[in-house]
């Protein structure tokens, strides 16, 4: 199918349509939108005044001390005193309930965190949606996915000052836009064969967050066929909260044009 071939008022439903579903996930009640905090575990017992019991990190794994009438929930368990999480796998978690609460345990760039999440949250209670450029069948661009002959570990830096996050890249993308050919580094997408593409392009810090911008894409076909639509380019949490370790995008990754497509800077953003 071509960019022809499709309705204009069926795509913009479904834009409109998934448009609804992705704010409802963000603004859910323990989303990122509800972190209140994030602290980096050491060895060094630490209390946080938004999580119950005492935190520690070593290469067993995190721990937690609770307090006499301190509990969590762990799955279908009820826990009291000292509980071992034991080792947390890079950008692995679990969540612990606490009250209305969900305590994320969680590794990323080789530390364990714990990131307590309350959906009373002001910034979660106030969100009201995402500001998008319009959906336009313009961005709507078939390309080509090229595999590489293995997956090529890839190290990007983080939102998080002295971060690195290693992703392993399956390939690039390839496609053309006005005359002109691009060519984006892929990571593995949310769901088995797809495909996750961080960017920045001209946009970025005028009308799109500064940092980056994310794009799912569909498993490709046999041929390594695939279709970027732009309209569907998201704000990684980072663009909301200053609790994410978002990744950054490689430094391929910057288109020199203006991506007038997808989610623009969020109300919540402060530069």
């Amino acid at each position: 199918m071509t960019v022809q071939d499709i309705d204009r008022t069926t795509f913009e439903q479904d834009w409109a349509d998934w448009r609804r579903q992705h704010e409802a996930v963000l603004a859910g009640e323990h989303g990122f939108l509800a972190i209140t905090s994030l602290n980096w575990l050491t060895a060094e017992p630490q209390h946080f005044p938004d999580a119950p019991g005492t935190w520690r990190s070593d290469a067993d794994g995190v721990t937690v001390e609770l307090g006499e009438a301190e509990e969590l929930i762990i799955g279908d368990a009820h826990v009291t005193g000292q509980y071992a999480f034991g080792p947390i796998p890079e950008r692995g978690g679990i969540n612990a309930v606490a009250g209305d609460a969900v305590i994320e345990v969680a590794r990323r760039g080789g530390y364990d965190i714990v990131r307590p999440r309350h959906p009373e949250h002001p910034l979660r209670v106030r969100f009201a949606g995402v500001p998008a450029y319009e959906p336009d069948l313009r961005w709507v661009i078939p390309a080509r996915f090229v595999p590489f002959t293995e997956p090529r570990p890839t190290t990007v830096g983080s939102v998080a000052e002295g971060l690195q996050h290693v992703y392993a890249a399956p390939g690039y993308v390839e496609f053309e836009r006005d005359g002109q050919q691009f060519r984006l580094t892929a990571f593995n997408g949310h769901s088995p064969g797809s495909l996750n593409i961080l960017f920045t392009d001209a946009t970025s810090g005028v009308t799109t967050y500064p940092a980056n911008r994310a794009l799912q894409v569909a498993e490709p076909d046999t041929d390594g066929a695939v279709t970027l639509d732009f309209n569907r380019a998201v704000n990684l949490p980072c663009a909301y909260t200053e609790f994410a370790t978002c990744p950054l995008p490689p430094a391929e990754n910057h288109l020199p044009i203006a991506v007038e497509a997808g989610e623009k800077l969020p109300h919540e953003y402060v530069s």
